[in-house]
């Protein structure tokens, strides 16, 4: 059958994450409800990043796979960029205001939105002064912080490999090995944010990257502290303790182009 990719973007606020839990509202859920409603039919989604409850996206895929009958029953004949424009409007009004599928593409029938990703990017946002319009994407954060240790930090889990330490408990991973190619701190329209890019990323660990890096930063601990809580491999070790509102996945990249 033919396999088809949809992308994604919400505010996670609302919802207990991105994939389909019983009994709970999520991301997953909301869009198979909206291509039921459309096309008519059962779908059953698989997701390429699994986000927690209340982080946001700015692009994250899912794929599915359905019958070219199932497709040709809202085509009508139309060309594919009408019919794309017409099925995401529907779809789009169907979805809750705070998810939006930006795309559907038919892709080779073996391709796989999580395990044919090669890189996942994610931003951590924090602000420091009081400001009312950035507290459902932001952390406030009013304390004082060591730049320069912030950015030290982020260097080390630049040359770290095993982030056993900074996984939650209760997962389901066979290995916690994780290439991160880009780690640091930027600053942009008052923000401080942390910006990381890995070809994975374990349950809970980029919010226990930067809540244990903030420790750095507001002088709680060294950051020698901090190498030595990554060599630990002790999830007891790290800090886990800052919202997810703050947290967005930014881009999931493929080797083919969707």
């Amino acid at each position: 059958m033919p396999r088809y990719f949809i992308e994604v973007a919400y505010v996670g606020t609302r919802y207990s994450g991105f994939q389909a839990q019983k009994n709970a509202n999520t991301i997953q859920s909301e869009v198979e409800k909206a291509l039921r409603i459309f096309f008519k039919g059962i779908f059953v989604l698989t997701g390429a990043s699994r986000t927690d409850a209340g982080v946001h996206a700015l692009q994250n895929y899912f794929h599915f796979d359905t019958s070219e009958e199932l497709i040709k029953t809202v085509n009508s004949n139309l060309e594919h960029e009408e019919w794309l424009k017409r099925c995401l409007y529907s779809l789009n009004s169907i979805l809750p205001e705070d998810i939006v599928i930006k795309n559907i593409a038919q892709v080779e029938d073996n391709a796989h939105s999580r395990f044919d990703a090669i890189t996942r990017e994610y931003k951590y946002q924090i602000y420091q002064s009081k400001n009312p319009f950035l507290r459902q994407v932001a952390y406030y954060y009013p304390y004082k912080l060591d730049v320069q240790k912030l950015q030290e930090a982020a260097e080390i889990i630049l040359a770290s490999f095993d982030f056993t330490s900074f996984s939650k408990k209760n997962t389901q991973v066979t290995n916690f090995n994780c290439f991160i190619h880009k780690s640091n701190w930027i600053f942009e329209n008052n923000l401080i944010i942390y910006n990381i890019i890995g070809n994975r990323f374990l349950r809970g660990m980029v919010r226990g990257l930067v809540a244990t890096m903030l420790n750095v930063g507001n002088g709680k601990i060294s950051v020698e502290k901090f190498r030595d809580i990554i060599n630990a491999k002790d999830c007891t070790k790290a800090n886990f303790s800052i919202p997810p509102r703050g947290l967005f996945l930014v881009e999931v990249t493929y080797r083919f182009i969707i």
